[in-house]
């Protein structure tokens, strides 16, 4: 079973997010001998800068022409993230909520990775998805509480653009853990205790039986 791991934190050890993924690993590695991790971490690694030539390339591909040579430095490495993404089983996504929303550089590498020809195609003017068998699991760490039905709910551009994007390129099957509300001093202790139940139980599903 292989794992991407993106990291969307720039906090590292100091992150509130990445003791709920660590632990959803830990957990999971018992049920799957065989679970492989790959890492992108999205503070240290520098992704393709989204400038003209990989817009045009987008567009040239939208319009079923190929890559040309300008974008032949650059887009071998648009492709590599893709590979890494689709040829995993699951994707693990860590991130905080910044501004009811995602942090900048988890955005910048959807945006690299969401490419025409390789997870959607464009044809006759309607897109389709082209990833097939990857799984999504999600865990955040929020400020205040976002539950639907909270009086935050509203703020919530977080998982609502997740699950839209991915399911547009084919990930439908995905779960999301939120740690919340980690900002408030008298609930924080039971937050937390929370999402590491709910890391635990997810982890432990019949699901990911070998």
């Amino acid at each position: 079973m292989k794992i991407l791991h993106v990291i969307a934190t720039p906090r590292g050890d100091h992150s509130q997010t990445l003791p709920f993924s660590r632990a959803f690993l830990g957990h999971l590695a018992k049920a799957r001998p065989d679970l492989t991790v790959q890492e992108l971490d999205l503070s240290t690694t520098t992704l393709p800068t989204i400038d003209d030539t990989i817009a045009s390339t987008k567009y040239r591909l939208m319009q079923g022409l190929p890559v040309d040579l300008d974008a032949a430095k650059t887009w071998p490495r648009v492709e590599a993230l893709i590979d890494d993404f689709v040829s995993a089983d699951l994707c693990l996504i860590t991130t905080p909520m910044w501004n009811f929303g995602l942090p900048h550089q988890l955005k910048h590498w959807i945006d690299c990775i969401v490419q025409p020809g390789y997870t959607f195609s464009f044809e006759g003017g309607y897109p389709s998805p082209l990833v097939h068998g990857t799984s999504m699991v999600c865990i955040t760490s929020r400020g205040s509480d976002y539950s639907p039905s909270g009086p935050m709910g509203a703020y919530d551009f977080q998982e609502p653009y997740l699950r839209a994007i991915f399911g547009f390129i084919g990930v439908t099957d995905s779960e999301f853990v939120h740690a919340q509300p980690l900002d408030h001093p008298v609930l924080r202790e039971q937050a937390h205790a929370d999402a590491m139940e709910a890391v635990e139980k997810l982890a432990s599903a019949p699901r990911w039986a070998a």
